[in-house]
Parts: structure tokens; C-alpha cells; sequence
């Protein structure tokens, strides 16, 4: 295997009320949490993972999440640091469309563009209890227009540079790069595996558990669409991360996260 790298792009901050993190579990109050991408530069390419919130969407639709991003923390500012531009890209995968996952995705109109063949359709037409966390569309003129929100989009995107290969299932993104179907917190949720050829490999839980806490004690954010697959998600992050000796990293654990290496840092 050529040599990997892997950097998280760190995206700044949001709060959570306590209840939120840890469903029907606490304790309550607020949770400030990181919010960051995963930038992979493989032979194959540079491949991104998840590209963050976008901070006006939020201070108009979700201020009570507080956020905290400076301006190396935005997408172009978090690739800036390393000598690239969102042009640099070649593929960027959605974990889900959660706005904290899909609000850089307009920078990169270039990118082939990778998601489970569910997400989309989800987006256009969410549940209910959904309609907060598919807040943000500007990655998708489909979802956009369907929801009446293209005043969302970036001038310039159309259907054609926003439309998604959909797959579903476990997938080989690259060479030791593999996409972990983990469906619960969203219905086409993803988790990612990476393998290095010189440290053990990175399980990357996404949201299928915010923190350590969440996947050692089964217990999922409240924001979610099946409960049960949640926790089958869960479990079945921990059997491949035991299977394969891999290391866990978590979305939006602050203790951890402070353990991490950003910036310019990376792991390969």
C-alpha cells in the first residue's frame, strides 16, 4: 500500500444540550462539541470526508447551537493551512446530510461526489423530527428545489455539479479506504475504516456515537431515525474497530478530540 495520510480538518464548535448527546440518558445542560472533516490523501487521490457547517446557516436557523468557527476553521481556511484549495479535492463522500456534515460542500462543485443512495432522497423529503438537521441544502440543487430552499445555493450550482454517486452497503472507497454502512443516526449513515501500512489503522465512528461514552455505553444522540438500527450500528463499529485492532476516533467528543491532531498534523 502507497503511504496514507490523514488530517482532520477541524471545523470549530456547536453546543448540545446534554439530553441530546446522550438519549434519554444525560445528564442534561449544555455540551460544547468539535465539529471536524477528514481529509485523506491516498495514491488514489484526495478523498474528503464530511465538510462541516457552514457558520450564517446556523446563526440563522440554529443559533441555540452557539457555534465557533474562526476563519481557518471554514473549509477553504482548514485546506489553506495546508496548501490547498477546495480545486485540490478529487472526491468529497457525505457520511449523511446532516448541516454539520454538508455545509462546505459548495466549495467543491469540481469533486465527484459520493453518498448512500438514500441520503438524498431523505433530504428532499425528511421526517418530521428531521427537518432541523437536513437544514442545510446548498449541497444539492435536488434537495434544494424540492424543499423550496434554492435561495440556499451558490451561484453556479446546478444538478449536474451537485448530483451524488449513491451506494449502499460496506464499499472499498481506495485501497485500505473503506466506507462502514452504519445506518441509525440517519437512514444511509456511513462510518469510515482506514488502513495505514506503518500504524494501526483509524475506525472513525462518524455519528453513529458522538463520544467514547455514547459507543461504550450503547447509547446514541437523540437525533436519529431508528433507535434499533442505532444501536446495531454501534455494535457493529466495535466488533470491525476489535477485528482489525483499530484505533476509535470519535465526531464530537471534545475530550478526545483535544487528543487529536489537527492543522497541519496528520496520521499515516
Amino acid at each position: 500500500m502507497s503511504d496514507t495520510k490523514v488530517y482532520l480538518l477541524d471545523g470549530g464548535s456547536l453546543v448540545l444540550d446534554g439530553y441530546h448527546v446522550f438519549w434519554n440518558r444525560g445528564p442534561g445542560g449544555e455540551v460544547r462539541f468539535p465539529v471536524y472533516s477528514i481529509l485523506i490523501e491516498h495514491a488514489e487521490g484526495r478523498f474528503l470526508i464530511d465538510t462541516g457547517y457552514d457558520y450564517d446557516h446556523v446563526m440563522k436557523v440554529l443559533p441555540f447551537e452557539k457555534p465557533i468557527q474562526e476563519k481557518h476553521q471554514t473549509i477553504p481556511g482548514a485546506l489553506a493551512l495546508l496548501g490547498l484549495e477546495p480545486k485540490d479535492i478529487d472526491v468529497v463522500v457525505n457520511s449523511h446530510f446532516h448541516f454539520d456534515h454538508c455545509g462546505g460542500n459548495k466549495y467543491f462543485p469540481h469533486a465527484k461526489k459520493i453518498c448512500h443512495r438514500s441520503e438524498v432522497p431523505q433530504a428532499c423529503n425528511p421526517e418530521p423530527f428531521e427537518h432541523l438537521g437536513y437544514s442545510d441544502l446548498s449541497f444539492s440543487a435536488e434537495a434544494a428545489e424540492a424543499r423550496g430552499a434554492t435561495a440556499q445555493l451558490l451561484a453556479g450550482t446546478t444538478r449536474a455539479n451537485s448530483t451524488f454517486e449513491g451506494i449502499e452497503g460496506d464499499i472499498d472507497l481506495a485501497k485500505g479506504v473503506k466506507l462502514i454502512s452504519t445506518p441509525g443516526h440517519s437512514i444511509g449513515h456511513y462510518s469510515l475504516l482506514v488502513e495505514f501500512p506503518k500504524r494501526k489503522p483509524i475506525m472513525f465512528t462518524i455519528d453513529a456515537a458522538y463520544t467514547q461514552k455514547s459507543l461504550e455505553t450503547l447509547c446514541q444522540a437523540a437525533f436519529h431515525i431508528d433507535p434499533v438500527a442505532g444501536v446495531n450500528s454501534m455494535r457493529k463499529v466495535k466488533k470491525l474497530a476489535e477485528d482489525h485492532g483499530a484505533e476509535l476516533m470519535y465526531s464530537h467528543d471534545m475530550d478526545n478530540f483535544k487528543t487529536y491532531k489537527t492543522g497541519t498534523q496528520f496520521y499515516g
